[in-house]
């Protein structure tokens, strides 16, 4: 056992514990103050590992009652944001930016559904190509909260919505979707592909909190893959 504990150990401990059935299905586990009398650390330290495996569908938590293994156990998937300049950087090709449009511009009405806005609501604008090898790589098609702080004077010639929300604003929730869209006529010549061409896409939106930061459809040439950890 390490000299000093942190939550991330106790996790692993408290996940291998499930695996071998120490703790088995719907078993209550220990409670917060016996494991931390067995760990030697802080309550604090064993109460946030809990929260995170009840987070991951590992732990049932009942006020009052403790906590106890999932009967069923649910996986859930997480996803990180990445900047696409690194992500192409990773595949060993050279990263290259194009700022296509930025323009204050109501909110259409299905952008405004998802982000929860008033009609009229005016939002910036963003449309941009990221190059691979000079090659086009993703098209980012973006509507960015004007409110968001630190926004005012931001250069996106210079750096990508993504990559600026990322090192810059935060989020608290969001919702990601994944889906394929034949190319159109403008989609084919500016990722360079036919007309009619399967299209990898992801729409995503975030939140800080209840106000709305940005909603986003990258949309990636043919033959485009995403993997991910289970």
């Amino acid at each position: 056992m390490p000299g000093t504990l942190t939550w991330q150990w106790i996790a692993a401990e408290a996940r291998r514990r499930v695996a071998v059935r120490q703790w088995p299905p719907g078993s209550r586990i220990p409670d917060e103050a016996q494991l931390a009398a067995e760990f030697g650390c802080a309550r604090a330290t064993v109460n946030r590992a809990l929260r995170e495996l009840a987070a991951a569908g590992l732990l049932v938590r009942r006020r009052r009652a403790g906590s106890f293994v999932a009967e069923l156990p649910v996986r859930k998937a997480t996803f990180e944001i990445q900047v696409i300049r690194q992500e192409i950087a990773a595949r060993g090709l050279r990263p290259g930016y194009r700022l296509l449009e930025a323009a204050s511009l109501p909110v259409p009405a299905p952008v405004r559904d998802l982000l929860g806005l008033a009609p009229g609501t005016p939002f910036r604008h963003l449309r941009a190509l990221h190059l691979a090898d000079d090659r086009p790589f993703c098209l980012e098609d973006r509507w960015l909260n004007p409110a968001t702080p630190g926004l005012e004077g931001v250069d996106f010639a210079a750096v990508s919505a993504n990559e600026w929300l990322v090192r810059n604003r935060p989020f608290s929730s969001g919702t990601i979707a994944f889906f394929a869209l034949a190319a159109d006529p403008g989609l084919a010549a500016l990722l360079d592909c036919r007309p009619g061409e399967a299209l990898f896409a992801v729409e995503r939106a975030t939140f800080a909190g209840a106000d709305p930061i940005t909603a986003v459809r990258l949309t990636y040439g043919p033959g485009h893959r995403v993997t991910a950890p289970i």
